[in-house]
Formats: structure tokens, sequence, C-alpha cells
């Protein structure tokens, strides 16, 4: 069953980030979900912090994909927004992102029904945004992230 959590500012969407991208190892996907301005590249800052990656993070919209150097931890995270692509699986065949998995963790915006295909194993983190602008995440395990879905990240309200 997915768990839900709903975060409150953006600085929660970082931490949950952050503690995300801690419990991340080599040849992890995640894909993010969400619509436009629902926090994705927030999200993601806070998964390269985690990582402890070099660099700025920001959003890859118009390059497609951003490599950052690996840090203290020695994982590389591979960062792609697939809005462009359209769904053009030969694009993202064109990306090479089967070779990036093996020594780097990958974060996927707008993945799903394309980057999923990489690997069975991977995380879907859903995000919805509210009126108030409050913010749910879902998470949805596939594969051997059903058994790590329990990192410790923050829960400070979860959603029933």
């Amino acid at each position: 069953m997915p768990e839900r959590l709903s975060l409150r500012t953006p600085q929660d969407t970082e931490a949950f980030g952050h503690a995300l991208g801690e419990a991340l190892r080599a040849g992890d996907l995640v894909l993010l979900a969400g619509p436009l301005g629902a926090g994705k590249t927030v999200l993601t800052r806070g998964i390269a912090a985690g990582l402890g990656v070099r660099g700025r993070v920001s959003s890859p919209t118009f390059v497609i994909a951003r490599e950052h150097p690996a840090g203290p931890r020695g994982i590389p995270l591979v960062h792609v927004d697939a809005y462009r692509l359209g769904g053009d699986l030969d694009e993202l065949d064109d990306l090479d992102l089967d070779s990036e998995l093996v020594d780097s963790a990958v974060v996927v915006e707008w993945g799903e029904g394309s980057a999923d295909r990489l690997t069975p194993d991977h995380l879907v983190v859903r995000l919805t945004r509210h009126p108030d602008d409050t913010r749910t995440i879902t998470l949805e395990p596939h594969g051997t992230w059903v058994d790590r879905v329990d990192f410790p990240f923050p829960r400070p309200n979860p959603v029933p």
C-alpha cells in the first residue's frame, strides 16, 4: 500500500528529499510525478543534499539531463526532466540511462510510462499540490523498493 505524507512548506519537501537522498544507493531509480509547480525540483534539491553531491541543482527542463558529481558518499546524481520528451522512448534511450544506473542514483521528473521500464526496482514519488500550497507526497514502491520504503524520513504529517 502506498504511503502518504502531507508537507506544509518547501522546506518540508526539501527535508523529505534529504532523507530520501541519504537512503539512495548507486543503481537506484526514483521517478517524480506531479503537475508543474508541485515541487519536483525542490524535492530533487533535497535528494542531492542527502546524497552529498557537488554543485547547484536546478531544473534540467531545457537540457533534459544534468549529472551532478559525487560528493563524499561517491554516488553521483543524474537528474532528468522528461517533460519535453513527451513520452518519446527513443529520445529517452538516447540518454543512455540504463548505463548511468550502474554507478549513479537517477531521478527522473515526468518519467512514468517511459523511464520506469529501465528497471522493475524503482520508487515513484507522487507530489500533489493543494490550493493552500501544501503538498501530499505518495510513495509507490516497486520491486525491491517495497522492502526499503520504511527508510527513516521525516513524517511530520502522515495522511490517513
